[in-house]
Parts: structure tokens; sequence; C-alpha cells
């Protein structure tokens, strides 16, 4: 369904999981704005619109589940840093008071299958926490 990346022995896994991502996101309707976003507090992944809202997304990428399942890497911690990134955004575009929610997109890579695409909607709530 979704082909594989060309050289994706020569691509760290977190790029192929969040082009992929993006791929999947696009054909739901998602419009993505930024990838990577970046600042000193950390990163998100994707930040995309979708339905008026501003979606931040964070994206899991596993090969198998040994370390289980790549939602389960998303910790309470994971969820208050990309909220602190999050808010700096909203603050930075001026889009403080703009509808906005928290996705998880998990990507499962298992030998030559296609890779499994799974989607979180509204996935956690703004975490203010320390």
């Amino acid at each position: 369904m979704f082909g594989k990346i060309k050289d994706e022995g020569n691509i760290p896994l977190g790029q192929q999981g969040e082009a992929l991502a993006c791929q999947y996101l696009s054909r739901l309707g998602y419009r993505v704005i930024v990838k990577n976003y970046r600042t000193k507090l950390g990163e998100i992944d994707i930040i995309a619109e979708e339905q008026g809202a501003l979606v931040f997304v964070e994206v899991k990428t596993r090969r198998g589940h040994q370390c289980g399942h790549p939602f389960e890497a998303v910790t309470p911690a994971k969820c208050r840093q990309i909220s602190k990134v999050a808010l700096q955004y909203l603050a930075e575009t001026g889009k403080e008071g703009h509808p906005a929610r928290f996705d998880v997109v998990a990507i499962s890579l298992v030998g030559e299958a296609a890779p499994v695409i799974e989607l979180a909607k509204n996935a956690f709530d703004l975490s203010y926490g320390v």
C-alpha cells in the first residue's frame, strides 16, 4: 500500500517513518505545514492542518515489537515535552487561540512486509506538568 523508500538501508529508521507518515497523513486529507520543527525545548516530528485544526504529530517507528508497540514509546514525559514545543510554536506563529490537537502515528516495519501504519487522533491532551 505504501511502497518502500528507495535505499532505505541508508536512511535512518526515524526518517523512513516520518516520510511514510507524511504520505499517509496527506492521503487522509492532512496538509503538512512543517516537518521536524526544532527548538531548544525539543522537536515535533510533523505539524499539519486537518479540518481547520493544527495537528502536532509524533511519529514512532519500530522494526517489530520486541521493545513494545510504537504507541508505548509516547510516555507522559514525552507528552510534556511535545506540549511545551507546541506552545512555543503557537506563540511564535500567533496562533495561541487556534484549535489544536496531538496525534500519534505508529509505524511497524517488519521484514519485507508492507509497513503497518496506525493513527491515534487526539492521542493526548496538552500537558503543563513538569
